[in-house]
């Protein structure tokens, strides 16, 4: 595989789309573990403020921080290391492995960058896998906004808005997709029983291990360690 193509692509649209990059066999092992986790009808996992302000209903479950070893799988996998080398240059680390779970009729994830573009340099990458289908039938497509990674902060705005320039995603199992961290991204409701993506985050040399800590909405800026709001960006236009 020619790393640097792919790479080059990646600089100039903040994303990257892989399909087939995983073989179906492993997937449908971790879409089973995920599952096994999770049952039928998992509680939220952050707060009503949280739950309210972000339009965003996701379950996190970190497998590797629990020792499960299938999960190790990927993040080891030779191809992945040297398309992320490519991209982030040497000295590179992994943060975490985190599975996003949505049940039934929630609302997905509002427009949002996975972390503060105040320092154009200092980013986290997004190496997110599918282990099923997303279809019109699941709902869950994941919509970016291509070259947004170089626009600065997210606007201000409708959390849900249709932009002219967005792409809408439907990942099948196997799928490989790689997000700058300061892209703009959000994902459809979940119409299907569930809807699941897993996320290697990792980050460039030099990067803090906190990068992803506050996140960016169109309505606020918020701080997943303490649960807090540490920016009501309305509040500016009021």
């Amino acid at each position: 595989m020619n790393y640097q193509k792919p790479a080059d692509q990646f600089w100039e649209q903040g994303f990257l789309l892989l399909e087939d990059f995983f073989d179906a066999a492993l997937m449908d092992r971790y879409n089973q573990l995920i599952l096994d986790h999770f049952g039928e009808d998992p509680a939220f996992f952050h707060n009503d403020e949280f739950l309210e302000k972000a339009q965003t209903e996701v379950i996190p479950w970190f497998p590797q921080m629990e020792g499960v070893g299938a999960f190790d799988i990927v993040e080891n996998d030779p191809r992945l290391q040297k398309l992320s080398t490519a991209i982030l240059g040497e000295g590179w680390y992994s943060l975490y492995s985190m599975v996003m779970f949505s049940r039934q009729g929630t609302k997905g994830q509002a427009w949002h960058q996975d972390c503060p573009p105040d320092d154009p340099q200092k980013f986290n990458m997004n190496r997110l896998i599918y282990t099923h289908d997303i279809t019109d039938e699941t709902g869950g497509k994941t919509l970016v906004i291509p070259g947004s990674h170089r626009r600065g902060e997210l606007t201000i705005g409708d959390v849900d808005e249709v932009f002219d320039d967005q792409l809408v995603f439907a990942p099948k199992k196997g799928t490989l997709l790689l997000l700058h961290g300061h892209c703009w991204h959000r994902v459809e409701p979940v119409i299907g029983k569930y809807r699941v993506s897993t996320n290697y985050r990792s980050a460039t040399h030099g990067t803090p291990e906190d990068i992803t800590d506050i996140c960016v909405y169109r309505n606020m800026r918020y701080r997943f360690s303490d649960n807090q709001v540490v920016e009501d960006r309305l509040a500016v236009q009021r």
